[in-house]
């Protein structure tokens, strides 16, 4: 019995002094939305390209080799009409020759060098959304929060940077909600300086990365 009238007397001397001490506690709150809608996106060729095999002589020795443009078919299908944007996630994170988000990597070789890089092209013009005349990008780097004024001009797609689609020019709305998309998507890829690279044995090119849709 004593004890328990200690504890309850510890208590009422901390309650009588609210400035004498720090709160030892805080909240945390959780706000999300579970949404019915649902976008499928898929590549054509199920998202693979292939180089083949590159002769180190048509590569430069001391300039990065740029390899002929690749595209891709891109479909965006939704079970109702969606805002959404896009992102790319690298698979290879920090293995592209060049530090930016519009960039991704090859992996490395044998010894650790970094292999060259990739970027995936957004083009408005060879896109169609639902019966939409015209699309017109537009972009964020607030997570949505702020776009950029829509536009025609080509942009690849970023890690970092929410990619949106609007019927509107100079809009800075966001996106508009989208059922149906395609695209062809167009892949630029740069190799390393021959000179930069252990090509005492094959080096393989391996880049991987996610392509994610954003519901707004």
């Amino acid at each position: 019995m004593k004890n328990h009238f200690i504890t309850i007397a510890a208590a009422v001397l901390i309650s009588t002094a609210p400035y004498a001490f720090a709160a030892s506690s805080t909240d945390l709150t959780v706000n999300g939305t579970i949404t019915p809608l649902a976008c499928s996106p898929t590549l054509s060729n199920s998202g693979l390209v292939n180089y083949g095999k590159i002769s180190r002589q048509d590569l430069s020795v001391n300039k990065r080799t740029r390899l002929r443009d690749q595209t891709l078919d891109l479909n965006i299908q939704c079970n109702a009409p969606a805002r959404f944007a896009l992102m790319m996630h690298d698979n290879r994170d920090g293995s592209a020759v060049v530090n930016s988000e519009i960039y991704y990597g090859l992996n490395h070789d044998g010894s650790g060098n970094k292999v060259g890089l990739y970027s995936l092209n957004f083009d408005p013009a060879t896109t169609v959304v639902d019966d939409l005349p015209q699309v017109f990008r537009t972009d964020s780097t607030t997570g949505g929060i702020a776009w950029s004024s829509s536009n025609s001009r080509s942009i690849p797609i970023g890690a970092r940077s929410y990619l949106g689609f609007t019927d509107v020019a100079g809009s800075n709305a966001g996106p508009i909600a989208i059922q149906s998309l395609t695209s062809r998507v167009i892949l630029e890829t740069v190799i390393s300086p021959s000179s930069e690279l252990d090509l005492s044995t094959d080096v393989q090119l391996d880049g991987s990365a996610t392509l994610d849709v954003v519901y707004l």
